[in-house]
């Protein structure tokens, strides 16, 4: 299959990416974990990519979500590479479950976002890897395997598409705001009669994207997105996706993101767009 590239998100090399992504404290310790972390999107690439618009068996998990063969070998082969590496670190992954939870860094795993993207032959599908030092989200990568883009951001530096650095947009107000969310049937309908009010608000509502959603968000492409019903693996990612771009996310209460959290989420360009979203998403 033919690799495409984004033309605002030229590729670079992983060094470039490396020595952007450094921050003043243990540089040398959290390179080595920039490093790991483009491992890990590479190894769930060669598992995934060769397998994309293939004859896959489609398994029905407990809570009738759909997995293959592709997510849990992909996993695996993420696991068995941090093994190696970082043994005392601890691993929460969508497939495989829950490994040293209290441990002081946390690898935060989800090899296929949007497996019905997958499955369904779209484009929109991409791994997500977070690292969590002590609780806090302190890295975010996102993985395009089909599109050729890798996004990547460390807390408190600029957030990079193919080691260009990206930001949000300046939105400032609802009545000027791109939205997306991925799909109706993730939200219980008091949810959606809530996103329903806020979204009409909007200037254009979109639905679909799975976790790409998120970098067009960070790209400065659109300018809000609101979900329900996700998994940690599902957002804590974008949580240093969004905020080392310059914008705001939080669950519908405000409250920061964490492996406890909801599943509720709102990411926005600015904080009044932030503000604003909430309060529409509060109102009776």
């Amino acid at each position: 299959m033919k690799m495409l590239k984004s033309k605002r998100c030229q590729p670079n090399n992983r060094a470039a990416w490396c020595d952007r992504t450094m921050t003043p404290t243990k540089p040398r310790e959290l390179e080595s974990l920039v490093q790991i972390a483009h491992d890990l999107a590479d190894a769930a690439r060669q598992n995934t990519l060769p397998l994309f618009r293939t004859a896959l068996e489609v398994i029905a998990k407990l809570d009738d979500s759909p997995v293959t063969v592709a997510d849990r070998s992909a996993e695996a082969s993420m696991r068995s590479l941090l093994g190696a590496q970082v043994p005392s670190h601890g691993i929460l992954g969508e497939e495989h479950g829950r490994e040293r939870m209290d441990a002081e860094w946390l690898w935060v795993l989800d090899p296929i976002d949007g497996t019905k993207s997958f499955i369904t032959g779209s484009p929109l599908w991409g791994t997500l890897i977070a690292l969590l030092h002590r609780g806090q989200p302190m890295l975010g990568l996102v993985d395009m395997p089909v599109l050729g883009e890798r996004w990547l951001a460390v807390q408190g530096q600029v957030t990079l598409c193919n080691g260009q650095p990206v930001r949000v947009s300046t939105c400032q107000s609802l009545a000027q705001a791109r939205i997306y969310t991925t799909s109706p049937d993730a939200f219980k309908p008091v949810e959606w009669a809530a996103f329903d009010v806020l979204s009409r608000r909007c200037a254009l509502r979109r639905f679909g994207g799975d976790c790409y959603s998120y970098a067009q968000l960070a790209g400065g492409h659109i300018d809000l997105v609101v979900e329900a019903g996700l998994q940690p693996y599902d957002y804590l990612a974008m949580v240093s996706l969004i905020q080392s771009a310059g914008g705001v996310m939080s669950d519908w209460n405000g409250q920061p993101l964490g492996v406890g959290s909801d599943g509720r989420v709102v990411a926005a360009a600015t904080p009044e767009l932030h503000a604003q979203a909430l309060a529409a998403l509060r109102a009776p």
